[in-house]
This record gives C-alpha cells, structure tokens and sequence, in this order.
C-alpha cells in the first residue's frame, strides 16, 4: 500500500487538470506544465480531486504510482504558488549582478562567470550576494540552481562559494599553527 500514492490531490479553484493520451496536463494562473506518465498508472479527476491508481501490486507499479501522484502535486503546486530557490554568495569581493538575460558573477576567477537565462525561469539579484531562481516547474527551478551552485561550490575551510540558502556547510579545522619541536 503507497501512502503517498493513495493520497488526493485537492485541484484549487482556477486550475484545471487534463489526462488526454498518456499526457497529464495542469493549467493554472501561473501558467501551463505537461508531463507524460506511464498507462500501468491511472490518473483520475472526480469533481475537485485528483488520484491516481495502479494496475498491479508489483515493486516498480508501487514505486511509479507514489512518484507520478507526486510529480502530479508539485505540478498543480506549481501552477498556483510557484517555487523559489534562494541562494548566497559568499567569499571576499564577490558579487552578482543582473544584466539584461544574464547573470554576471565576480567569483574568485580572473574573468567574470556569465549565466544565460533559461526559458521559463526567472532569475533576480535582490543584493550583491543573493540569487533568487523562481519558476513554475520544480525540478527545473531545482536543475538551474544546482548549476549556478556548482560554478563554484562552497569551501569547508572558510566557507566559501555559492552555496543554497537554508545549507549548513560543515566547517573544517585548518592546519595548526605551531609544530612539534
């Protein structure tokens, strides 16, 4: 039994759900996302809920039945609040900035990084040392952060680099000062 599988997506006012030949298709006030699903997993509207069910009991069936309903939240999730991945900037001297369809970062190398837009992402400097990624699909939100992440992943001796916001980096002891004599 899939607890989350045999959980009901509740479908807000404003959205609306579409299953048309494998395809499971959710508009909303923020805009549209599609995703196909495989047809061993069967997704259902009644009135204002979604749930899906399997054909069979087997291991990968229950696996697939709890990851389409989830995919199928973060979707509807999506279409009405959007999701957001914060991230700081920390090290001497370095800054973001925003110019037109790019991101322009002053990271410690000799040349400034650029960073081109992605369709259907928003990218926004609110400081010097922050990066806001917003968009509607979570796991391209998600792909775009980890990319600018690891241009330059953070330090543990001094804590240094792009790193996400709610990340603990776990800090290193440096060499010691003296020797032994």
């Amino acid at each position: 039994m899939s607890r989350i599988g045999n959980a009901l997506i509740n479908i807000p006012a404003g959205v609306t759900v579409e299953i048309k030949d494998g395809v499971l298709t959710v508009k909303g006030p923020k805009g549209t996302l599609t995703r196909e699903y495989d047809t061993i997993i069967t997704p259902v509207v009644e009135g204002n809920v979604l749930k899906f069910t399997r054909a069979n009991d087997l291991g990968p069936t229950k696996a697939k039945h709890g990851l389409y309903r989830a995919l199928a939240f973060n979707m509807v999730k999506g279409v009405t609040e959007g999701y957001t991945k914060n991230l700081i900037v920390n090290g001497v001297g370095w800054k973001v900035n925003k110019q037109g369809n790019k991101l322009v970062m002053n990271v410690g190398f000799s040349h400034p990084v650029e960073f081109l837009d992605v369709e259907g992402i928003t990218i926004e400097c609110p400081s010097v040392t922050e990066i806001s990624v917003k968009g509607i699909d979570k796991e391209l939100v998600g792909k775009v952060a980890a990319k600018i992440r690891s241009i330059r992943e953070p330090e543990p001796y001094h804590g240094y680099g792009i790193r996400y916001s709610d990340e603990v980096i776990e800090r290193k002891v440096g060499k010691a000062a003296g020797g032994k004599g």
